[in-house]
């Protein structure tokens, strides 16, 4: 078993190389570079340093965690012949994600690993933005959304901007959290000729020019005053500020539920008013009601509760289960009337079903983790359900039509009917919109609506991929512009002007209000 040292190429012009790394390359030694997308590469050329790059795997990939397993796996296959360099970009230390699994593998394998320092971008990106790490400057992959929700709040860099695709999820990931004009930072080629810091606002992001594996953002923090204003809001009663808490905070959660919590519940009650309501002598409107008149009510009922649950509105969600549970003891009530089934078999069914799809809870199975019980759990119900044929069958037609789409991309990709990667699925998304827009220029209206069905339908599959549910995404956006065509319409009203005296630029900055509002809040 060899050796694997970890060296870095440095920010960019082979100048930054350290005599140690220069003399780890021309070893003799097995050298992997992680990219041979990088201005120093010519120059190991040129002093006849021989290696492999794992730019394939990038092209391979799925996802940034599958290229990353691949590279590992590599350097510790070769590490299984001989010694090998392990060179990455920049320094090994500095948001290298494939250095942190090779430390952690090299010691199950018990594979000696010696990382080696070098100079990193950072380095120069401090002298040309002219900051202190010490302010407290955070460094993340442009994947980790989660830290990408927190941009504004503390000094940000952004690394692995490598490509326009990336750039533009970034950008709609920055959108959420700041103004689309917020000034950022676009880094690239740092200590090279061409080298570039300039502030860039946050929409032109992704239209810039040559951007690459050494691209960067840097984010700074937004002024004390507005982050003050995104975390208090200002009481009714006095001008203290308050400090907003948390939805969930609001509320003690008991951190195990008693045994006899429920045995208290009694849903009779709602049984008796439902049984009195359908009766003869009762609701006049309840009695007529069937299956399918009320089918409407019962959706609408689902989506009230989502809006409250959205809405984080604790009393709306109380209130609105209770109308969902409503809807199923009147289903339950009709369907009994015609001798079909009653409550009680409800009741028993789904509780049989949830017994049954848990045999990790209630039976011998054991399961390591959330993904394997999800295994179990169609393997169960394919066995439940042996009346389904096609790999399709169970995906209601009454679904949504984006819900739908979603779940029927879903089916069949379990099947390993889906794109290798991302990318293909946006350049199917981009041929969709060409199609659209032919059929447009053809001004055939039938042909442009099924044009139009295709680039939404690929546009579901894109947001499947990248794991965002476009039902969800969506019905954000309606309540979103809903919100703000609220605060223009009360601006309207207020001016004493009828619409029709505003011009479509005055409109605009009544909506442009209404975002600034909503970064405050």
């Amino acid at each position: 078993m060899g050796m694997i040292t970890i060296v870095g190429l440095g920010p960019g012009a082979a100048g930054n190389l350290s005599l140690e790394t220069m003399g780890l390359l021309k070893s003799g030694a097995q050298v992997i570079l992680r990219t041979a997308v990088h201005p120093t590469v010519a120059e190991l050329e040129k002093e006849g340093v021989n290696y492999v790059s794992c730019d394939s795997f990038y092209e391979e990939g799925a996802s940034f965690e599958e290229v990353y397993d691949k590279i590992v796996a590599r350097v510790l296959d070769a590490a299984a012949v001989g010694d090998v360099v392990y060179a990455v970009p920049g320094s090994p230390l500095v948001a290298e994600r494939t250095v942190v699994l090779l430390r952690e593998q090299a010691k199950e394998f018990g594979v000696k690993l010696i990382i080696k320092p070098s100079m990193s971008f950072l380095d120069l990106a401090y002298v040309e933005l002219g900051i202190d790490p010490i302010a407290g400057l955070r460094i993340i992959d442009a994947q980790d959304f989660d830290a990408i929700a927190e941009a504004g709040q503390y000094p940000l860099m952004i690394t692995q901007v490598y490509s326009k695709l990336v750039a533009s999820d970034l950008k709609i990931a920055l959108m959420d959290a700041l103004d689309d004009e917020y000034e950022i930072y676009f880094l690239r080629n740092l200590g090279l000729p061409d080298g570039e810091c300039r502030p860039v606002k946050l929409y032109e992001l992704d239209r810039q020019e040559n951007i690459d594996h050494l691209t960067s953002v840097y984010v700074p923090p937004m002024p004390q005053e507005m982050q003050l204003a995104g975390l208090m809001e200002f009481g009714d009663d006095d001008d203290e500020p308050e400090v907003e808490v948390e939805f969930y905070d609001e509320y003690e959660a008991e951190e195990e539920v008693p045994e006899n919590a429920f045995d208290d519940i009694d849903i009779q009650p709602l049984v008796d008013v439902m049984r009195t309501l359908r009766e003869p002598g009762g609701c006049p409107w309840d009695r007529e009601q069937t299956f399918k008149s009320i089918r409407s009510n019962f959706i609408e009922e689902v989506y009230e509760y989502l809006e409250a649950v959205d809405a984080e509105d604790a009393k709306g969600m109380c209130e609105e289960l209770g109308d969902v549970l409503m809807q199923v003891v009147f289903h339950a009530r009709m369907a009994q009337e015609l001798g079909m089934f009653d409550l009680q078999d409800v009741i028993d069914g789904v509780t049989d079903k949830l017994i049954r799809r848990h045999p990790h809870v209630f039976g011998d199975t054991h399961v390591e983790n959330s993904d394997e019980v999800l295994v179990n759990w169609d393997a169960i119900k394919k066995e439940e359900k042996q009346e389904r044929k096609s790999i399709l069958d169970g995906v209601t037609k009454d679904l949504p039509a984006l819900l739908r789409a979603y779940k029927l991309q879903s089916k069949a990709a379990k099947v390993g009917f889906d794109w290798d990667n991302v990318e293909d699925v946006w350049a199917k998304v981009i041929e969709e919109l060409g199609e659209f827009q032919d059929a447009l220029m053809e001004e055939n209206q039938e042909a442009a609506a099924a044009e139009l069905g295709d680039v939404l339908f690929a546009i579901v599959n894109y947001a499947r991929k990248l794991k965002i549910e476009p039902e969800v995404a969506l019905d954000a956006t309606n309540n979103k512009f809903a919100t703000r065509f609220a605060f223009v319409e009360k601006a309207v009203n207020n001016s004493g002007k009828q619409w029709n005296e505003f011009t479509l630029e005055e409109l605009d900055k009544f909506w442009d209000a209404a975002k600034a509002l909503e970064k405050v809040k």
